[in-house]
């Protein structure tokens, strides 16, 4: 039994104070805090157990520290954006509590995927004897840990692995994103990278791309390839790997009216004047695109994210996919949410409840793929996210 403070009250921190309140028997108090206090009030009520809320501002150490001392929690899940991780782990190396966010710490000022600066924290996680875990999403997440799963279980050597991520939903709006819009826009305009043969090689924005026929009725959809910040780790973690590329599906639509914004100005990260305010254009953008916390009553279809994997197994070539299927009608059914948010934060969730079980434990800065996979992928298949493994010959996927 274990208290958990979870940081951030978006499409994602619903669907993991939903799936923690499920499972009192290891989140036996749970405080969902956010800057915007109503949005953790209407999460609360539609739990059938109560739940403490907050209001913080994740930008501020003292504020976070304060609430971390007042409610004295075994864990801090930090379900909040990208540019807060750095502030939510100083405060919880003040207040001595262990850490895990979804998703690596990125500048405000530059879009850029970068593990450096968590990293940079591991030894003073460790002096204090605490653990953060890194990235306990989907992508990054399980993706790291079905790359682990695979090299314990199907291969000695990984050479060519390819992250592929498919969202064959359809919310039926003109444009809008599944998850947060100012992370998702910063993410798909920057430029590609992949790993090969040990350097990163750029490419220009969504420039490469190809078809993939996607499993359980999905279909061929084209996939852009992108830089992931799970790449990053992997590589480091399983230097035999010879190529690691990661792919994202788009649809046409999408694509088209990112195109005009981008033309037009509208994603820029960079401040302008406007009205005699200073403004960001993709935070003003964010503002008037629908909230995909508003998607999940709308979407339809399946999500399908996996690793196409290529090694060696007994001095033999081997080919290898792993997948999980996901469909945003049952996600909405069971926690009022559309897949995207369901697949990043019941491993969240996953990724908790090993750290306060004692299944994953250790004393530093960790990601995923680190830690043994097998308790994880049990609680995949329990807990809402089943897994499917393909192997044999998979050389028509071209990839």
């Amino acid at each position: 039994m274990s208290k958990v403070l979870i940081i951030g009250a978006g499409g994602v921190g619903s669907v993991v104070t939903h799936k923690c309140a499920q499972i009192p028997e290891v989140f036996s108090e749970i405080c969902l805090a956010s800057r915007t206090l109503s949005k953790c009030e209407q999460i609360a009520a539609q739990l059938n157990r109560p739940i403490r809320t907050a209001q913080v501002d994740a930008d501020n150490v003292p504020e976070l520290v304060a609430l971390i001392n007042d409610f004295r929690p075994d864990l801090v899940m930090n379900i909040a954006l990208p540019y807060q991780d750095l502030h939510i782990m100083d405060a919880c190396l003040e207040t001595g509590v262990d850490y895990l966010d979804t998703a690596n710490y990125e500048p405000l000022d530059e879009a850029k995927f970068c593990y450096k600066w968590q990293w940079d924290y591991h030894e003073r996680f460790r002096e204090k004897g605490l653990m953060a875990l890194l990235g306990s999403g989907f992508d990054p997440g399980v993706t790291n840990v079905f790359t682990a799963w695979a090299k314990k279980k199907h291969f000695d050597e990984i050479h060519y692995l390819d992250i592929i991520d498919c969202n064959a939903g359809d919310h039926g709006q003109p444009f809008a994103t599944n998850f947060n819009p100012e992370i998702n826009i910063r993410e798909v305009t920057q430029r590609g990278k992949f790993y090969e043969h040990g350097e990163w090689v750029e490419t220009e924005p969504l420039s490469q791309f190809q078809s993939f026929d996607f499993p359980e009725g999905i279909g061929p959809k084209n996939i852009y390839l992108m830089y992931h910040e799970e790449l990053e780790s992997l590589v480091r973690h399983f230097p035999e790997i010879k190529r690691g590329r990661f792919w994202m599906t788009f649809s046409d639509q999408y694509l088209n009216h990112l195109n005009v914004l981008q033309n037009i100005g509208m994603t820029g990260i960079k401040p302008i004047r406007h009205d005699g305010h200073e403004i960001i254009p993709l935070q003003f953008l964010k503002s008037v695109l629908p909230d995909p916390g508003s998607l999940g009553p709308l979407t339809k279809g399946k999500t399908c994210i996996g690793c196409l994997i290529r090694g060696m197994k007994d001095g033999k070539e081997k080919s290898y996919y792993i997948y999980n299927i996901c469909d945003h009608q049952q996600c909405y059914v069971e926690v009022q949410s559309q897949a995207v948010s369901y697949t990043t934060g019941v491993p969240a969730m996953i990724g908790a409840m090993l750290m306060l079980n004692g299944s994953w434990r250790g004393e530093g800065v960790f990601n995923m793929e680190q830690l043994d996979p097998e308790p994880f992928m049990q609680k995949l298949n329990l807990h809402g996210l089943p897994w499917v493994e393909y192997e044999g010959d998979l050389s028509r996927v071209g990839l």
